[in-house]
């Protein structure tokens, strides 16, 4: 399969990108995060909104190009009233449409809710945001987030902050094969190389903040989690080899080649 003939389109609520690497913005200084979107070339980047201050001394959306798409997040949000609450605020202040709706009110494991956050999806939905709700993987769950009218479903590779990978990894599979949305891994992801293996596990796309904000080059970590996620963007769509469990299988021929 050559994937230079491939039509590979990345959709949101109708709006398409080029780029699948989403960059959190919670834990950057500020004067790093438009460098870290340029080095990223990423086209979304999430945006706490009680980091919009605006009149204040350092307003993050000073620092955010104006091509690259705004994706406020609900995070502090403990139920699902709260969440709807600050997604109509961001809109309000000129943030567009686009939502991603965090709720958590687990203060030591910082787990979302699934429940209130199928409640906030299907509110939101109705009202014309394109809802990205953060999630513990689980099928069941993601199936009512997209009856929900949930633009995609973002389940946590790993506890948020934890840089641990994928330790969720068989149930955002299931996941992949069984919900007919754009599955994007979010929370956890700790190196290049684990976005990557989401990406060839058929990932649309993978958010990362951590593992980039506490990197010892920002700008480098970036452009290294962009190519990362390019190339398991690719070995996916190229159609990977197979794995043999047991023995092996010699990649030249074995006889024949000492022959008169």
């Amino acid at each position: 399969m050559n994937t230079n003939t491939i039509e590979d389109k990345f959709i949101l609520g109708g709006h398409e990108f080029t780029s699948r690497f989403i960059l959190g913005s919670g834990k950057f200084s500020l004067d790093l995060v438009k460098a870290c979107v340029e080095k990223a070339g990423a086209q979304i980047i999430t945006l706490a909104l009680r980091r919009a201050n605006e009149g204040g001394l350092a307003n993050i959306l000073d620092y955010i190009p104006d091509n690259v798409t705004l994706l406020p997040n609900t995070s502090g949000a403990r139920n699902a009233k709260e969440a709807v609450r600050i997604a109509r605020l961001s809109r309000e202040l000129g943030c567009g449409d686009f939502v991603k709706i965090e709720v958590v009110h687990d203060s030591k494991y910082l787990l979302p809710d699934n429940y209130e956050t199928i409640k906030a999806t299907e509110i939101l939905a109705k009202e014309g945001f394109v809802v990205m709700p953060y999630m513990y993987p689980d099928l069941n769950a993601a199936r009512a987030l997209a009856d929900a009218g949930a633009a995609c479903i973002m389940p946590l590779g790993s506890p948020i902050g934890s840089n641990k990978g994928l330790s969720t990894r068989d149930f955002i599979q299931i996941l992949i094969d069984e919900i007919d949305l754009p599955i994007i891994v979010d929370a956890g992801i700790g190196r290049p190389s684990q976005a990557c293996d989401a990406m060839e596990m058929g990932a649309a796309a993978v958010m990362a903040n951590t593992a980039v904000a506490t990197a010892g080059n920002v700008p480098l970590m970036a452009e290294a989690f962009k190519k990362a996620i390019e190339a398991g963007r690719s070995a996916y769509l190229s159609g990977l080899g197979r794995t043999i469990e047991h023995g092996a299988s010699a990649s030249s021929p074995l006889t024949g080649f000492l022959q008169d």
